[in-house]
């Protein structure tokens, strides 16, 4: 079983920047996929960031450039550093992981992105 803790979210200007941070616990998640998923009202779910247990990222098209995902195996978290925010970056963020073994997914509660002057 895997615990994932979001934290960093908040209002910020469009042009500006946000670090979200996901702690993870409850078994060997360095082995794990990790990620970063949003969901907008009315919108579906969408993959922003994933990065492998071997360091691997990928980063949906609308984002590449501005955000970057990374890893602290030791620490067990992933954070995701957002810069050039934009309006239409507004949305739920959740932490993901993955099991290498099972392919099960488990998430985060996660934590509100709102991009506005």
């Amino acid at each position: 079983q895997v615990q994932l803790v979001e934290s960093g979210g908040g209002l910020v200007q469009p042009g500006g920047s946000l670090r979200l941070s996901c702690a993870a616990s409850g078994s060997i998640v360095r082995m794990y996929a990790m990620g970063w998923y949003r969901q907008a009202p009315e919108k579906q779910r969408e993959l922003v960031a994933r990065i492998s247990g071997g360091g691997t990222t990928n980063y949906a098209d609308s984002v590449k450039g501005r955000f970057t995902i990374s890893r602290d195996n030791a620490e067990n978290t992933v954070d995701l550093q957002m810069n050039s925010l934009k309006p239409e970056d507004t949305a739920v963020y959740y932490c993901n992981a993955e099991s290498p073994w099972t392919n099960k997914n488990y998430w985060g509660q996660g934590t509100q992105v709102t991009v506005s002057s």
